[in-house]
C-alpha cells in the first residue's frame, strides 16, 4: 500500500482491499500492546497486591481494585486524547506510526518501572504510567483500521485484530506465570510489547495528513470535541453503551478471578488455574472471533451477530454463579469465549460503522474505546462491597450476567446498521 496517496487520502473513505501481511503485522501490533496490558492485570499485579496488602492496612482484594480502578482512570483520559492528538499528527512517518512507537517504548519502560515498585504509592503511580503510554500506542493502532480498511471487510480484520488481542491476554498470563517472578515476569512483558509493534511500524508506511487539512488549533475547540451528543448521533449512543454494559460485565468475571479460584473453589494451584482458564477462553474465543468478523461481513448485518453473542456470554456468566466448580468453572470459560469472540470482531466493525467524521477518527474511537476502560474502573467499585458485604462470587457473578444481558438487548436501538 501507498504511504502518502493523494493529498486528501488521509481523509479519504477507503476503498482498496488491504492484504494478508498488514492486517497480520497491526495484529501483532495490537497483541504485543495487550500483553503488557494482561501480564500485569490477571497475575502481577495482584501478586504484588498481595505482598503489599499485608503492611498496608487494606485487604489484597481492596488494594488490587485501587490500583486497577486508578490505572483505568488514566486509560479513559488517555485513549481519546491521543487518538485526538495522533487525527492532528502531521509527521512523515504519518498520523498513527509515531505514537505507536512512542507508546509501545514508554509501555516497556513503565512495566520495567512497574516491577521496582516497593509499595501501593508506587505500584499504582506505575500502573497509571503503562496506562498511559499503552493508550497512546493502541489509540493509533485501531484508528488505522478505518483509515486503511474498507467497510466490507472491517469484520474480518476487526476479527484478526481481536484474535491478537485474546493471544496477547494469554501470552501475557503464560509470560507472567512462566518468568519466575514478578521482575522476571514485567521484563519479559516490555520486551514482548516492543517487538510485537516493529513489524507494522518497519514495513507498512502510514498515510500522512497535509498540514492544509489539518483544522485551526483552539484549546476550546480540541476539548469540545471529546463530547460527542447522543442526541446529534444517537446510533454511536447506543453502540457506546451497548459495548460498556458487556465490557463491564466481562471485567467483572475478570477482575476477582485469582481469589475466585484461590478463596472460593480452593484450587490447589490458582496460578495456574487462571493460566489454564484463560488458554480454554483462548481458544474457543480464537475459534470464533474470526469466522464471525467474516460471517458479518459477508452477510452484511452486524446486529444479530452482537445480540446472540451478548445473550451467550450472560448465560455462561451466570453459570459461574450457579455451578461453583472447577468444571463449571472450565465450561463457563470455554462457553464465554464462543460469545466474546464474535461480540469482538462484530462490535468492532460495528462502531468503525457508525463514526461521524473521517478527520476525527482517532478521537472518536478513542471516545469508543472509554467503553473500554470506563468498566476497568466501575468493575471494582461494583465488586469490592459485593463480595466483601452483599453475598460474595455467586451475586458477583449474578449480576455480572443482568448487565452483560442488558447490552444485548439495547444493541436493538441502534437504527442506521442493518
Amino acid at each position: 500500500m501507498s504511504a502518502a496517496g493523494g493529498p486528501a487520502a488521509a481523509l479519504a473513505e477507503p476503498v482498496e482491499r488491504v492484504g494478508r501481511g498488514w492486517t497480520a503485522a497491526l495484529s501483532l501490533a495490537n497483541g504485543a500492546i495487550w500483553v503488557g496490558w494482561f501480564g500485569p492485570l490477571q497475575i502481577l499485579l495482584a501478586s504484588q497486591a498481595k505482598d503489599f496488602a499485608p503492611g498496608a492496612g487494606m485487604s489484597k482484594e481492596t488494594m488490587l481494585a485501587w490500583v486497577t480502578g486508578a490505572g483505568a482512570m488514566v486509560s479513559l483520559l488517555a485513549n481519546p486524547f491521543f487518538g485526538a492528538l495522533s487525527d492532528r499528527t502531521t509527521s512523515r512517518r504519518g498520523r498513527r506510526t509515531p505514537w505507536i512507537v512512542a507508546g509501545a517504548a514508554g509501555g516497556a519502560l513503565s512495566l520495567l518501572l512497574l516491577a521496582r515498585a516497593g509499595g501501593v504509592w508506587s505500584m499504582a503511580a506505575a500502573w497509571c504510567l503503562v496506562q498511559l503510554t499503552l493508550n497512546a500506542a493502541f489509540a493509533a493502532v485501531t484508528a488505522a483500521v478505518p483509515d486503511r480498511v474498507p467497510r466490507r471487510q472491517r469484520g474480518a480484520v476487526g476479527g484478526w485484530l481481536g484474535a491478537a488481542q485474546i493471544l496477547g491476554v494469554v501470552g501475557g498470563t503464560g509470560l507472567a506465570t512462566a518468568a519466575g517472578g514478578i521482575g522476571a515476569g514485567y521484563a519479559a512483558c516490555a520486551v514482548c510489547t516492543v517487538a510485537g509493534v516493529l513489524p507494522y511500524v518497519l514495513r507498512y508506511p502510514d498515510l500522512r495528513l497535509a498540514a492544509q487539512d489539518r483544522p485551526p488549533w483552539s484549546w476550546r475547540g480540541f476539548l469540545a470535541g471529546f463530547w460527542l451528543s447522543p442526541r446529534r448521533h444517537p446510533d454511536l449512543g447506543w453502540a457506546w453503551l451497548t459495548r460498556f454494559l458487556i465490557n463491564l460485565s466481562n471485567s467483572l468475571v475478570l477482575l476477582y478471578l485469582l481469589y475466585y479460584l484461590r478463596d472460593r473453589l480452593h484450587h490447589h494451584d490458582p496460578d495456574q488455574g487462571v493460566l489454564i482458564l484463560t488458554a480454554v477462553n483462548s481458544l474457543t474465543l480464537t475459534a470464533t472471533v474470526v469466522v464471525g468478523g467474516v460471517w458479518s461481513d459477508r452477510a452484511g448485518r452486524r446486529k444479530p451477530f452482537v445480540v446472540w453473542s451478548g445473550v451467550l456470554m450472560a448465560v455462561a456468566t451466570a453459570a459461574l454463579a450457579g455451578w461453583q466448580t472447577w468444571t463449571g468453572a472450565i465450561v463457563a470459560s470455554a462457553v464465554l469465549g464462543v460469545g466474546f469472540g464474535v461480540f469482538t470482531s462484530v462490535d468492532f466493525a460495528l462502531m468503525t460503522d457508525v463514526l461521524p467524521k473521517a478527520l476525527d477518527r482517532g478521537k472518536d474511537l478513542g471516545v469508543i474505546n472509554v467503553a473500554n476502560a470506563l468498566p476497568q474502573v466501575a468493575a471494582p467499585a461494583l465488586a469490592a462491597p459485593i463480595v466483601t458485604y452483599l453475598g460474595g462470587y455467586r451475586v458477583l457473578y449474578l449480576v455480572a450476567a443482568a448487565i452483560g444481558l442488558a447490552g444485548a438487548v439495547l444493541v436493538g436501538r441502534i437504527r442506521g446498521v442493518e
